[in-house]
């Protein structure tokens, strides 16, 4: 029992995985061609349910550590990791299926997340460290949300849901709204970070 959420923390992993191999199977990057519009149309199923399943263990796996008192120092470094290496799946997926709208957006997150990991790097040996902030955990619910979003709209009809003229192009804007405002917060906690850590410097 002690060691399930490490093995969600894993399990979060491997699907990140499945999310990047999907996505970029359906823009035809890998061996053997572009597919079908239905096997297109299932890859980009899948890639959406393992996006789902990997971003709920991120809340259940580091829940249960702490309602079952097993928090590990394993379980601590592996646990953000596997939120960034999600992340930045994801957004790598979605760029190579021809969603160009994410790069820009997606670009900042991921240059946030690298940069604010270098610093920690940086302020450990000195034994000083960077507390997450309460902001910083809601932009990671906020990037799972938006990607999760961009990861539906394309498989929207298959779930059996309306399609009227317009309606998921609106879901797509709005889809592509919402990391943009991820990506604010992503910088702003970034900006945050690094004004934490010159204090600390300083002092």
């Amino acid at each position: 029992m002690k060691s399930i959420p490490n093995i969600l923390t894993l399990g979060r992993l491997a699907l990140t995985l499945v999310v990047l191999l999907c996505l970029v199977a359906a823009a035809g990057g890998v061996p053997g061609g572009a597919p079908d519009e239905a096997t297109k149309a299932a890859l980009r199923l899948w890639a959406f349910v393992a996006f789902v399943v990997a971003a709920v263990t991120d809340f259940f796996d580091g829940w249960l550590a702490r309602r079952w008192n097993v928090v590990s120092l394993l379980g601590a470094i592996l646990d953000p990791i596997a939120d960034k290496v999600l992340i930045a799946g994801a957004i790598v997926g979605l760029v190579a299926t021809g969603d160009v709208g994410v790069a820009l957006p997606g670009g900042l997150i991921l240059f946030r997340e690298f940069a604010v990991s270098a610093l920690r790097e940086t302020l450990a040996p000195r034994g000083l460290r960077l507390p997450v902030t309460t902001l910083a955990k809601w932009k990671t619910t906020v990037q799972l949300i938006a990607l999760a979003a961009l990861l539906f709209i394309p498989v929207w009809s298959e779930w059996g849901l309306p399609c009227a003229p317009g309606t998921q192009a609106a879901a797509a804007t709005g889809a592509h709204l919402l990391l943009w405002l991820a990506a604010a917060i992503t910088v702003w906690t970034g900006i945050e970070y690094a004004l934490s850590a010159r204090r600390a410097l300083k002092t």
